[in-house]
């Protein structure tokens, strides 16, 4: 909650009240201060585009920076192409270049609203840029919206389900101890049930899943399973939220990361659309990371083509 002495005090993430919020500013609330951060760029997410346009046309500057985006940018990241509209209306410029060189106009034309501004003649997304649009909305759609905190998941490229077994020194799984064990994982003790995981070949490469748990995710599984070729491990944390691994060729090469949240400021171009394309969906990402294609979500959900028990070893030590 914002302090009292800014104006905005008991303001949450509900910024849609534009009526509301005209009264806030007439009775002194700062249009440039909310609990140090900016309410317009707040309005731009959580917000209608009426307050939006209250806001915008109380602010010095509607392109002004805050965590070195605009309020324009937070819009059209957060899909809200009514607000992205209501400030480029107020004035906010759609073609000023920012996160990984890219501008809120022209990333909008990789996402669901490619006509939300007039596009300047010249300005348009490379064949690369818009093959990884087209497959981003091809693989969201082939998986679908599913619930998946608990899960880890390792996304291998290049190699099938039968390799990642054999990588990982994997045997057949007992049938009963799969059926008891998907009736209930969480009445099995950990040491038990984290070693069951299930592999699945898919288009491009395998998935190592395991509903219940973060083993897929474990370094030693990662390492293994990316000689020679690329690894991007996920754990759904159901306490901490999504967090994700890079293996590659057997090393470790990135860790405490998290899929399908936002780009950062020292992104690449090419991270950050991937972070647009696929926002708040980890799974997603994790695929498209190591170019994998399913074409539906079973290589995540299950049944897989197999399910087998991981060798009892430290997968921490790596």
């Amino acid at each position: 909650m914002a302090a009292a002495s800014d104006g905005w005090a008991g303001m949450g993430w509900d910024w849609t009240d534009a009526d509301g919020i005209r009264r806030r500013l007439d009775q002194g609330a700062d249009p440039e201060s909310w609990n140090g951060s900016r309410p317009l760029h707040r309005a731009a997410v959580f917000g209608s585009p009426e307050a939006v346009t209250e806001l915008a046309r109380r602010v010095a500057d509607v392109d002004a920076l805050e965590n070195g985006v605009t309020a324009l940018w937070e819009a059209v990241l957060a899909r809200k192409p009514a607000n992205a509209r209501a400030l480029a209306a107020a004035g906010a410029d759609p073609w000023r270049p920012s996160l990984g060189g890219w501008s809120p106009g022209r990333l909008s034309l990789a996402g669901p609203t490619p006509k939300l501004f007039p596009v300047p003649e010249g300005v348009s997304l490379t064949d690369t840029e818009r093959a990884a649009a087209q497959e981003a909305h091809r693989l969201t759609t082939a998986l679908g919206e599913f619930y998946y905190d608990g899960t880890g998941l390792a996304c291998v490229a290049g190699i099938d389900a039968a390799e990642a077994v054999r990588r990982l020194q994997a045997t057949p799984a007992h049938g009963e101890l799969i059926d008891e064990l998907l009736e209930n994982p969480y009445a099995y003790d950990m040491d038990e049930s984290l070693h069951i995981v299930g592999v699945t070949s898919v288009p491009g490469g395998c998935v190592v899943t395991q509903p219940w748990g973060y083993a897929p995710h474990m370094p030693g599984v990662l390492t293994r399973l990316s000689a020679g070729t690329l690894c991007y491990g996920l754990y759904a944390n159901p306490k901490s939220g999504n967090q994700g691994s890079i293996a590659r060729h057997g090393t470790i090469e990135g860790s405490d990361l998290h899929p399908g949240g936002g780009p950062d400021e020292n992104d690449t171009s090419a991270q950050v659309l991937a972070s647009y394309l696929y926002q708040h969906n980890a799974v997603a990402y994790a695929c498209a990371f190591a170019g994998l294609r399913p074409t539906d979500r079973r290589a995540v959900t299950g049944p897989p083509d197999m399910w087998v028990e991981l060798p009892r070893r430290d997968y921490w030590s790596h």
